[in-house]
């Protein structure tokens, strides 16, 4: 009896707004149906003029409004997501169209019974499963029972099948419209948790990445003061490296919110070397990375700068030492080491996360000179 766009469902779930043709298409299709009422209102249009034939005339005309304005205000509730109307309105309106097939029968006689089919189809679209199927009941004893008990009604056949056809129907479709309206909104929350890693990918980034770069501007502006009393020439250059790296660092922070930027393992391992000496820190770092796979390069610069950034900010090491292997990078120093914070900060947090969707794992400790050790190794080591 009632067709439902889904796609209007697929927009209420969704939260966007549906176009006006997707809003009323339901209750235009609803009112295509309304064409069966064309026998209430033929039979009482032939039959004596007077009173019954005005009221049952009447009474067609409100039938079909009532039925029109009842599913229409209950498929837009739904589709805006409010909440179900109240149970006393929706047995309202199926006791005034039951009053309403009364009237029709008044002069329309057993060809009122139409209306029956309609009650059954809001009964199953308004309420709960077990009252409709309680209220679908009722109104196929009355088909079958009235126009027999009725004088002057003649039985129509299969009222009662056509009343469970259309319930049955319409059952299906309001299920349909359910299952469609639950699957949009799983695909909302998919949508919705792709946007929130999206958003924790970026803060990760972006943390790592000013992590490191303000670490090493830091350390650069405060060797520039250092040096500015005693050789003003080398603190200059420092300054301009400081500028050098804020430059950079703010080209890599737009790079990643845009989603275009990859960190390379060759670039870090010298940035590496830079931060490390303008620290004082004496550092072994390797030349090259060549030995090291395609797949692992990028989770290898992450390590590196997380770890280096700790050495430089942390440790109060002298020397730090950087070792690479094809499924291994370790990088450690001589300073304060380990204490219960290990493993806590945001950034170990982050590499964890890349080394975990790269089948690798993150090992940190005590290093063989006592201070700090961080490793990451996909595999067996080498």
């Amino acid at each position: 009896m009632i067709a439902v766009s889904t796609r209007t469902e697929h927009h209420a779930a969704t939260g966007s707004a549906p176009t006006r043709w997707n809003r009323h298409i339901g209750p235009l299709f609803a009112a295509m149906w309304l064409v069966y009422l064309s026998y209430p209102w033929t039979a009482a249009w032939s039959s004596a003029a007077g009173i019954p034939r005005t009221v049952s005339l009447v009474s067609v005309v409100g039938f079909a409004a009532v039925f029109l304005l009842g599913f229409y205000r209950v498929r837009v509730r739904r589709l805006r997501g409010a909440d179900e109307p109240r149970p006393w309105a929706v047995w309202l309106v199926l006791g005034v169209e039951a009053v309403l097939v009364a009237g029709m029968g008044l002069a329309a006689r057993e060809n009122s019974l139409a209306g029956l089919v309609f009650i059954a189809v809001s009964s199953v679209f308004f309420l709960p499963v077990r009252q409709a199927v309680g209220v679908v009941a009722v109104l196929v004893a009355a088909g079958e029972a009235l126009p027999r008990t009725i004088p002057g009604w003649v039985p129509t056949d299969n009222l009662g099948l056509q009343v469970v056809i259309a319930s049955v129907a319409v059952f299906g479709v309001t299920q349909m419209m359910a299952r469609n309206v639950e699957l949009a909104r799983a695909r909302t929350d998919l949508a919705d948790l792709a946007v929130a890693r999206e958003r924790e990918r970026i803060a990760r980034d972006v943390h790592d990445i000013l992590g490191h770069s303000l670490t090493v501007i830091t350390v650069k502006a405060e060797l520039a003061g250092r040096l500015l009393p005693e050789s003003p020439e080398r603190a200059a250059r420092e300054v301009a490296d400081v500028e050098s790296l804020a430059r950079a660092a703010l080209a890599d922070v737009r790079a990643t919110v845009s989603g275009f930027r990859a960190v390379s393992l060759a670039n870090e391992l010298a940035s590496a070397r830079v931060a490390l000496e303008a620290a004082g820190v004496e550092a072994h770092v390797p030349s090259a990375a060549d030995e090291v796979p395609e797949g692992l390069r990028e989770l290898f610069a992450w390590t590196v700068r997380e770890a280096t950034t700790n050495v430089v900010r942390h440790a109060s090491a002298r020397t730090c030492e950087i070792t690479l292997t094809s499924n291994r990078v370790r990088v450690s120093d001589d300073g304060v080491g380990p204490d219960g914070s290990v493993g806590a900060g945001s950034g170990l947090v982050g590499l964890r996360e890349r080394a975990a969707a790269a089948g690798a794992r993150v090992l940190l400790g005590r290093s063989a000179s006592g201070g700090f050790e961080l490793c990451v190794e996909k595999g067996t080591a080498a």
